[in-house]
């Protein structure tokens, strides 16, 4: 009744937690069904929520959900090597057999899959050039048949050479077909060595279903991998062939040997991230049955009733979830692909988070300033696995902020509380969600999953760094950009071009996307500051974006809009599809809608004269290629940063200001180049040396912050 009642006899060093939720990791329902019923026995409050994925729960092995996550990893990975691995036929090598879930679901969600090994705590599977349909087909049978092994495989189906061999076997006799496809040179070979060469095939995929640890770093020796059981196979993460690695199960690799693998090239995460759908599922059931809980005690909802509906919304509950893995796959990509480029931001994020004491570089195995500095001087930067922990981290940290902060009490976030549930339970029981015990915590774990999916491992961080802003002012103003420019929709629609254009150009959208939720961002945070009302500024400003972002290309001219169209034209020959083209690469533009509304507001002008006076400027000025300097500039540090965001930000502030300058003093019935003319008559001298000077400082090889600081002094005196 929302009293606190610890249990006597319990010496608690911690505050008060009402939360202790189980999910049990082997024999799920049947474990998660009794620990449900102590939790009833003791009258603790989560009553059957105690314990997740029970026989009134969701089941995780039906749903295939955990294997379904883990698959959006490794298609993710087979995506940014060309290929799509729904419809191209692959190899794989793996631990686990067919009915397992996380192995068994996994090997039947593509049926190009070309199982060519496999084995178990039991037997040994090996089928050298299987048929991608016919092998399929058995595997299913093999899933849908209760306890099975690969022993029940039907032997005529494997291809010649391979075979089924139990792991106690003395020896085994490799066929041509055996050796040829496992790299191996001798008649036979023991159970043991044969694990081992499966573990090194050179394969397409190397999957992980099953339980135990099979690849560490060179450097570390068994003890380290802290499983006895599987010292005589373990291999070191340098003797790992295959192109793609997937975790569908928990600690295949140690986390050194995932560093060392993906430093000589091979495409993997970690465990947590690639099998994180079942703990995410497990999340959804706990947090739908707590949202009912008051339904069930008032007897508003009877169990049976509750069930039916749980069962109801099982394909929105997965939804979410893959939805979730697809998001997090996506923001790793477009990190390894900026890896090298965002080594000292990586390098500031990872020192700030050590301050803080939220993150021991140590013990997460992430390298240290001096590996950074060599990985820089080569062109290089984190790689995936080291990404995976900084970017759980960079969560954490910004929830325990967002918590501290308050985030939440903002009424508008309640928007974010209505999008995790299921429209089932939304539009049935809008009046429980405000009433929810989490309802704090599932927004600031949504707000920061849709701000950093959009913005980028370091996105939070470094609009912190550039502003002196607060993680939730920082958040705030992010959510204002999203809904304003509908970034959401847009990162939506470049993603529906996954498998339809290279991946590397689906990251460069991403990142033409980013510079736009940077720039407004940071205006937003530059203009309101720590007053930031989110409902209110989004009623204001999204009608005045909708209305006139548009009509910006239109009015572009000169060298801004050659630029704008190469882009434009480069991504279409790509295979971007024209509007979605057009629209990604307008969207930095659009920005200055921004700008054009507060100078309406301050002169009394309507926009659709303040637009084209605006690019009138733009090209008088050289804005563009001046921008396009700026960004040149180093940012090695966090001062070379931030001088960087002031002379882009005084740019822009300058130029608006001359345009609001000349606004004042012009007519809005004249052309754009008459009011301008007019403009820089009053100050015929002024404007010749301030060109002189900018067509100097531009016409440099390579800009300097000195030459940068002089332009914008030009441009601020204009103004004045």
């Amino acid at each position: 009744d929302g009293e606190m009642k610890p249990p006597a006899g319990v010496v608690r060093h911690d505050g008060d937690d009402p939360y202790l939720v189980v999910a049990a990791d082997k024999g799920t329902a049947t474990f998660s069904d009794i620990a449900n019923a102590l939790s009833r026995d003791y009258g603790f409050w989560l009553d059957d929520a105690f314990a997740s994925g029970g026989s009134v729960g969701y089941d995780h092995k039906k749903m295939g959900i955990t294997a379904r996550g883990a698959w959006e990893s490794v298609k993710r990975h087979f995506r940014e090597l060309g290929t799509d691995i729904q419809t191209t036929p692959f190899t794989v090598a793996g631990v686990g057999d067919m009915s397992g879930d996380v192995f068994g679901n996994g090997m039947l969600l593509s049926r190009q899959t070309r199982l060519v090994a496999a084995f178990d705590h039991r037997h040994i599977f090996v089928d050298p050039a299987p048929d991608p349909q016919a092998s399929w087909a058995e595997r299913k049978r093999l899933f849908d048949l209760p306890r099975s092994s690969w022993m029940d495989y039907d032997k005529r189906l494997i291809s010649k050479g391979g075979g089924v061999w139990a792991r106690d076997a003395k020896s085994i006799a490799l066929s041509a077909e055996m050796r040829a496809l496992l790299n191996l040179d001798t008649p036979g070979t023991t159970p043991a060595e044969l694990m081992r060469a499966i573990l090194k095939a050179p394969v397409d995929l190397l999957y992980f279903g099953g339980i135990g640890t099979y690849v560490k770093a060179s450097s570390e020796n068994q003890a380290d991998a802290g499983d006895r059981t599987n010292d005589s196979l373990r291999i070191d993460a340098t003797e790992v062939r295959a192109k793609v690695v997937g975790e569908g199960a928990n600690l295949g690799f140690t986390q050194r040997g995932r560093i060392e693998a993906a430093l000589a090239g091979r495409r993997l995460n970690t465990d947590a991230l690639d099998n994180s759908a079942g703990v995410d599922t497990s999340d959804h059931e706990v947090n739908i049955k707590i949202l009912l809980q008051p339904l069930l005690e008032s007897g508003g909802l009877d169990r049976d009733a509750r069930s039916t509906l749980l069962a109801s919304m099982t394909d929105d509950v997965a939804e979410h979830v893959l939805a979730d893995n697809y998001a997090q796959n996506l923001v790793l990509g477009v990190a390894r692909s900026e890896a090298g480029r965002m080594v000292s931001v990586d390098r500031r994020l990872i020192a700030d988070l050590e301050r803080r004491n939220i993150l021991d570089r140590g013990l997460e195995y992430l390298p240290t300033d001096r590996e950074l500095a060599v990985r820089q001087a080569a062109g290089e930067g984190l790689v995936s696995p080291e990404y995976c922990v900084l970017l759980a981290y960079a969560k954490i940290a910004l929830v325990r902020a967002l918590a501290e902060e308050r985030l939440a009490d903002d009424p508008w976030y309640s928007a974010m509380l209505r999008r995790y549930f299921p429209p089932a339970v939304v539009d049935r029981y809008p009046e429980l969600l405000e009433r929810h015990p989490l309802r704090a915590q599932i927004i600031e774990t949504s707000a920061c999953n849709q701000v950093l999916n959009i913005g980028g491992v370091n996105f939070v961080f470094r609009a912190m760094e550039e502003t002196n802003a607060t993680a939730s002012d920082v958040v705030k103003a992010a959510t204002i950009a999203i809904e304003v420019f509908d970034l959401q929709r847009v990162w939506d629609s470049i993603n529906q071009l996954d498998n339809h254009v290279a991946t590397s150009e689906l990251y460069l959208l991403h990142l033409e996307m980013r510079r736009l939720f940077d720039r407004a961002t940071r205006w937003i945070l530059q203009r309101y500051g720590a007053d930031i009302d989110v409902a209110g500024l989004i009623e204001r400003l999204q009608p005045v974006v909708q209305r006139w972002a548009p009509d910006v290309v239109t009015h572009m001219r000169g060298v801004e809009l050659e630029n704008l169209v190469a882009l434009r034209d480069r991504h279409v020959a790509a295979g971007v599809p024209a509007p979605i083209a057009t629209e990604v690469t307008r969207l930095l533009d659009s920005f200055t809608v921004l700008d054009i509304d507060r100078i309406a507001t301050a002169v009394g002008e309507a926009a659709d004269t303040l637009l084209p006076l605006y690019y009138a400027v733009n090209d008088r000025y050289q804005v563009d290629p001046a921008l396009t300097r700026i960004t040149e500039l180093p940012r090695d540090s966090r001062w070379d940063t931030l001088a960087r965001l002031a002379l882009r930000s005084d740019l822009y502030a300058a130029t608006a200001s001359i345009v609001e300058s000349i606004a004042r003093s012009t007519s809005p019935a004249a052309t754009p180049d008459d009011r301008v003319h007019a403009w820089e008559a009053r100050k015929t001298g002024a404007i010749a040396r301030a060109k002189t000077t900018l067509s100097e400082i531009l016409a440099q090889e390579s800009p300097t912050l000195a030459s940068m600081s002089v332009l914008l002094r030009v441009m601020r005196n204009l103004a004045a």
